[in-house]
């Protein structure tokens, strides 16, 4: 048995050495790819704006090696706009709307601070030039599409690199319960986040949680994060103490060991904390609702004008799916029904009848997979969330908008309200044509709790960037599939 064993435990420190090389080699690369497309767009806004006469073709332009000063300048100021603006230690699984967002807005702090430095260093001097603005315009604009996409290029290859099991991360799971099974299923359904999961802790040695085998106690958490070389730790004991926790934390603080811990009952129910005073007494406040005053003036416009848009652009589509469902079953084209909206009122849900008519005749209830109940073109509409589109409609007269928590029916919504902290407070805000929580993969029959706290978590911090981004994942996985990590 020793002897089968060694040859298993080197290869197991090979491949960990080999995917700290790789995870090494990648982070260089993204620096060289931004250095490259950063100077690459600099280049090509030089050859724009001497050959396309926007605004108007220049006469007689200097050479671009007149230029390369300033060239030098642009490029390194970015790449520290970048490294400052995190850009270097981003989130595992950032989306790639947000990826594009943030790009977008480093490559124009560093172009505008570029221009600033570039006027100091080059003003009254041999080197002085006419700066060229289009030139500068052309680079903005050609950094953020190419940095965008060289980025996109490298992101596609670190995935295809992780789903054959190159340059992973070693995890550990701290817990046995349901949460850490839960966190278990969502690693192993999620390779592209590139995790290899060496084992659980807190349990019975021997015994498994889902597949993954319990490989010690919390006693030998040191022992087993040097063993293993383990590169992240994350804590699933959610009913733990505080100084269980503290304890489990000093335990896993080796090396460059990433601790993640899942929130406590008592966080999930607070939901976050805000430092408050009364007349100078230091309060802690539960975070409250972000849309309120000017914001919901804005919010509503916004969903007048997207409803409008869409029932316009829209209008060919949804009659052509409105023959398609009579020619399938005789009935209405339409079905409503009662779902609950702001402030707890209910409100008739308008959506394409996805299901044979007679589908409710013993009452309400849940579709499950495969649903004999549901109609051949109600399957594609499903898949597609085509079903909800004359949800339009409701957002039009203002009992829905684009984007906010999904309703439920009320017999549901009382159900969930007796055992779900905070049900309650997802009716603070319309309900939603889509929302946080279904972009992230959680409609239909999935966990209530997980899709509460997803949409406690938009109510709590809307803004407009999130609605819009809400909105394009949406569109993206209407015609692309659901892998809510992908954009």
């Amino acid at each position: 048995m020793a002897r089968s064993a060694e040859p298993d435990t080197r290869r197991f420190q090979l491949n960990t050495g080999r995917d700290h090389r790789v995870r090494g080699l990648l982070g260089a690369m993204l620096f060289v790819n931004d250095t490259v497309m950063l100077a690459g767009a600099f280049a090509l806004g030089y050859v724009l704006r001497a050959e396309l006469p926007l605004p108007a073709a220049p006469v007689d332009p200097p050479p671009f090696s007149n230029y390369v000063p300033m060239w030098i300048i642009h490029v390194l100021t970015t790449l520290v706009v970048f490294y400052f603006g995190r850009l270097y230690h981003q989130r595992r699984a950032v989306s790639r709307i947000d990826m594009a967002y943030a790009v977008a807005q480093n490559v124009s702090i560093g172009t505008l601070m570029a221009v600033a430095l570039e006027s100091l260093a080059f003003k009254n001097s041999a080197l002085e030039l006419d700066y060229p603005r289009g030139v500068v315009v052309y680079a903005w604009l050609l950094g953020i599409v190419m940095v965008t996409v060289g980025r996109e290029i490298q992101r596609q290859m670190t995935v295809r690199l992780r789903q054959t099991g190159v340059g992973r991360d070693n995890v550990l799971i701290i817990g046995s319960g349901e949460v850490a099974l839960n966190i278990i299923e969502k690693i192993q359904c999620s390779s592209h986040l590139g995790y290899n999961i060496v084992g659980a802790v807190n349990g019975q040695p021997g015994a498994k949680v889902g597949n993954v085998p319990i490989i010690g106690t919390t006693g030998q958490i040191s022992e087993l994060i040097d063993q293993h070389e383990v590169d992240e730790v994350i804590i699933a004991l959610p009913e733990a103490s505080h100084r269980e926790l503290v304890q489990l934390v000093s335990k896993c603080q080796r090396g460059k060991v990433n601790i993640r811990v899942y929130p406590d009952i008592f966080a999930y129910m607070t939901g976050g904390l805000t430092v408050d005073d009364l007349d100078g007494m230091p309060l802690l406040a539960v975070r409250d609702v972000a849309l309120r005053g000017w914001k919901l003036s804005l919010k509503r416009g916004m969903d007048i004008v997207g409803s409008c848009i869409g029932l316009v652009l829209l209008s060919p589509v949804l009659v052509l799916t409105g023959i398609l469902i009579r020619l399938e079953s005789r009935g209405p084209i339409f079905f409503c029904q009662d779902r609950m909206g702001l402030d707890g009122r209910p409100f008739p849900m308008i959506k394409f009848r996805s299901m044979r008519p007679d589908a409710e005749k013993f009452g309400p209830g849940w579709t499950v997979e495969n649903d004999p109940r549901v109609t051949r073109i109600g399957r594609f509409m499903r898949k597609t969330n085509w079903d909800e589109l004359p949800n339009l409609i409701n957002v039009f007269f203002g009992q829905m908008s684009l984007v906010g928590p999904r309703p439920e029916q009320p017999m549901y919504v009382e159900k969930f309200r007796e055992y779900i902290p905070r049900y309650m407070e997802r009716h603070r805000e319309k309900a939603g044509m889509t929302g946080w929580a279904q972009v992230n993969g959680l409609r239909g029959d999935t966990s209530i709790p997980e899709r509460t706290k997803y949409d406690l978590w938009y109510v709590e911090n809307w803004s407009i960037w999130l609605d819009f981004k809400i909105v394009l994942r949406t569109v993206f996985q209407m015609f692309f599939g659901r892998n809510k990590n992908a954009y």
